[in-house]
């Protein structure tokens, strides 16, 4: 099977990660795949927010339980944390954030390592304390949270696929 199309088809979110730092290539080639993702008009709006400070994902961490009003590890105690913000003033910002998302995800599943979607970004950095982080790390007013991206590598086996669900393709014709 194509290279490619096998990563698509084995991917699987993962939520147990070993504490291991990622290499940084690897870290690297990850954000340049989320960077080529495509963008409407071939804008490039989203940005990418690296978190590898224990500290840091702490607080993320618990920004995060808090929208759902939960006391919990949304991150699954991924060591890296990729934010993905993208620029509201284009005309695709939440789509153009999710395929980056998306290619974040099977860059990772390529090389080895685990992530899993995690969503609330945009309620996590619509609060005070959100808006003072952006502030600090020289985000601009005009990005929203897309979602986030817990990378590590997995503590355990890689799930399989559940079949795929039948009739969810229509071929159309006139």
């Amino acid at each position: 099977m194509n290279e490619t199309l096998n990563t698509l088809k084995t991917r699987r979110s993962i939520r147990k990660f070993k504490s291991d730092p990622i290499k940084d290539a690897d870290l690297n080639a990850i954000l340049e795949a989320g960077m080529f993702a495509p963008t409407g008009g071939g804008r490039q709006g989203n940005l990418f927010v690296v978190v590898k400070d224990k500290a840091l994902r702490e607080k993320l961490a618990k920004m995060n339980a808090a929208v759902l009003g939960k006391d919990f590890d949304p991150y699954y105690g991924a060591p890296t944390i990729i934010l993905v913000f993208a620029d509201r003033t284009k005309s695709t910002p939440v789509e153009d954030g999710s395929l980056a998302l998306g290619n974040l995800f099977n860059a990772a599943h390529a090389l080895g390592l685990g992530s899993c979607w995690i969503h609330r970004a945009r309620e996590m950095f619509e609060t005070d304390e959100g808006k003072t982080l952006l502030r600090q790390w020289g985000v601009g007013d005009q990005y929203v949270g897309v979602g986030a991206c817990s990378l590590g590598y997995p503590d355990g086996e890689i799930p399989a696929a559940a079949p795929r669900k039948e009739g969810r393709v229509i071929v159309a014709q006139a």
